[in-house]
């Protein structure tokens, strides 16, 4: 019995080390997996998708929409009646009478109830009624617009952000290239160095140099990561997750000339669709606020209960048909008049500033597109070039005849070269969704 007692108390004390060991495993690899997220495989198209779907901005300019809309209805509550009820219950000090010479005579009851109901119907108000509810129309038209243009600049954000991140993983690759290659070249300068073909000085050349690629490739990985956390943003996903984007294949086929840039722009872009909106809601107000100088013609009814027992209906239907007019409010309608053909003006020379602005800023992605257009052709050449003249120099340093520092120098130029080429094709990538945002083009489609 004492041996089989012994023999479970053995087996418990092996389990509970065990069962331990286990959790703090499944623990670490808990918080590991927090840490470090899954990698997210992400498009373009699928992450205009999104972000123009989830991204906070947007959500924010959606309620807009709703608001507009119920401007609508309180627009078109102005051409059904206003029904009011009211009930009471009256009690006076003294009961009312009349006197008739020496007699007096009641007239009502001390205490007593009452109920009524009411209406009011404006008949003709000379369209004041008709022009708000244009106006609330165009106003919804003006949001909708504008949650457009939100989105499209929410897709733009998010393409420069694409175009950065699969940049920045070029760059990577050419740092991570120059290190490999000053790895090399060090490793060559340790033999020669060992072998007593160089000096000293070569081999510490070499060495720092390598040091200082090794820096600015670390540079390059946080400033990758950062750029992946701009996406995540846009996109309202965890700052830490890992995004792998995978390169889209980008028409960016000769434009238009800058003229017609410039007129599909006017044409198209939301801003200056919203600022026509805006012109004609304000003259919809003036035409509003114009008839409160005129006549509005109603009519007026309802059924009012009065319990009286001195008179002789305690109830009664009532309808009046009339014309009211302001003749005179302390100049206040005219001076709300002028505020708004003043409103008027600025926002047509708002529009004027708004079309300067998109014209201008047509101009710099054109140019933008077209300089980098050119630095391809410059870069690509350079590249070829700098290749061979670094093959050139690490020949020549085998054989003796070449220095350190040429080689050195072969390599930070190959790396410039190729930092400038991958910069020059994402510039024009850039330029030319920026080019299409400045002609009013919607992004989403154009980067399907």
């Amino acid at each position: 019995m004492n041996r089989k007692m012994k023999k479970q108390n053995f087996e418990i004390g092996l389990i509970i080390p065990l069962v331990l060991a286990l959790a703090l495993v499944l623990l670490s690899f808990t918080v590991s997996c927090a840490d470090n997220p899954v990698a997210q495989k992400l498009s373009l198209p699928e992450g205009l998708k999104i972000a123009t779907e989830e991204n906070r901005v947007i959500k924010i300019a959606n309620f807009y929409r709703g608001m507009a809309e119920q401007d609508i209805w309180i627009a078109v509550s102005r051409y059904f009646p206003s029904i009011n009820a009211s009930a009471g219950y009256t009690t006076l000090a003294r009961q009312p009478g009349m006197r008739f010479g020496l007699m007096q005579a009641n007239t009502s009851d001390r205490d007593y109830p009452s109920y009524g109901v009411n209406f009011h119907q404006t008949i003709f108000d000379f369209f004041a009624r008709e022009n708000m509810y244009r106006a609330s129309r165009e106003s919804l038209k003006l949001t909708e617009k504008d949650i457009f243009r939100t989105k499209n600049l929410v897709a733009l954000e998010f393409i420069n952000a694409y175009f950065s991140v699969l940049e920045a993983d070029k760059m990577l690759s050419v740092g991570e290239k120059e290190v490999e290659a000053l790895t090399s070249h060090a490793r060559m300068a340790k033999d020669l160095y060992e072998a007593g073909t160089i000096t000293k000085n070569d081999l510490l050349q070499a060495e720092v140099r390598l040091s200082d690629a090794k820096q600015r490739l670390l540079a390059l990985k946080n400033m990758r990561r950062y750029q992946a956390s701009v996406i995540n943003r846009i996109i309202s996903r965890p700052l830490n997750l890992e995004i792998i984007l995978s390169e889209p294949s980008v028409d960016t086929a000769l434009t238009p000339q800058l003229e017609m840039i410039w007129a599909n722009a006017l044409q198209n872009r939301p801003e200056i669709i919203i600022a026509d909106s805006e012109i004609r809601i304000n003259e919809l107000k003036e035409n509003a606020k114009k008839a409160e100088f005129l006549p509005s013609f109603f009519a007026e009814g309802g059924y009012n209960y009065t319990r009286n027992q001195y008179s002789v209906y305690e109830d009664n239907w009532s309808l009046v048909l009339g014309v009211k007019m302001n003749i005179f409010s302390g100049g206040m309608t005219r001076a709300e008049l002028s505020k708004l053909k003043i409103r008027s003006e600025q926002l047509r020379e708002q529009r004027k500033k708004i079309e300067d602005e998109v014209k201008l800023e047509a101009e710099r992605y054109y140019l933008d597109r077209k300089s980098a257009v050119e630095n391809i052709a410059v870069t690509k050449e350079a590249v070829k070039q700098a290749t061979e003249n670094l093959r050139i120099n690490n020949v020549r340093y085998e054989e003796g005849v070449g220095t350190a520092t040429d080689v050195l120098d072969a390599i930070s130029l190959l790396t410039l070269a190729e930092k400038n080429h991958f910069r020059a094709m994402y510039d024009l990538k850039r330029a030319h969704a920026g080019l299409l945002y400045a002609a009013g083009e919607d992004l989403t489609l154009s980067f399907k």
